[in-house]
């Protein structure tokens, strides 16, 4: 159960990092809080901090659910392995951005080092 946690907050941080990404404080400090309800094009505005948020605290509980039972560097390393791979695949599957074998080779060592992590277990 521990390593799925650990892929549960891999996936949450991804998604928090796209929540991120697309969060401009500009257009929240610029809502008219007083009438955001007769705005319902404004409320989609607060859409990147409410995932933030959510994104962000999911992702903490279920590193640290995660952690209770795997070995605090393997943990954190396989998260991030995980994440940079899902940042990587979301970047050129849903964004169209560029992937070059060199992206290829250095993400395999990253998954390399984590597989080598595990082993040490």
């Amino acid at each position: 159960m521990p390593w799925i946690y650990l892929v549960v907050a891999s996936l949450f941080e991804v998604a928090w990092t796209y929540s991120l990404k697309s969060l401009s404080i500009q257009k929240i400090r610029a809502l008219d809080w007083l009438h955001l309800h007769q705005q319902p094009g404004e409320l989609l505005t607060l859409v990147p901090l409410l995932g933030y948020i959510a994104f962000g605290v999911g992702n903490v509980v279920f590193l640290s659910l995660a952690m209770r039972q795997i070995p605090t560097a393997t943990a954190y390393a396989t998260w991030m392995a995980l994440a940079v791979v899902g940042l990587r695949i979301v970047d050129s599957v849903i964004l169209k951005q560029p992937f070059s074998l060199m992206h290829l080779l250095y993400t395999s060592m990253i998954i390399a080092g984590v597989l080598g992590l595990r082993r040490l277990e």
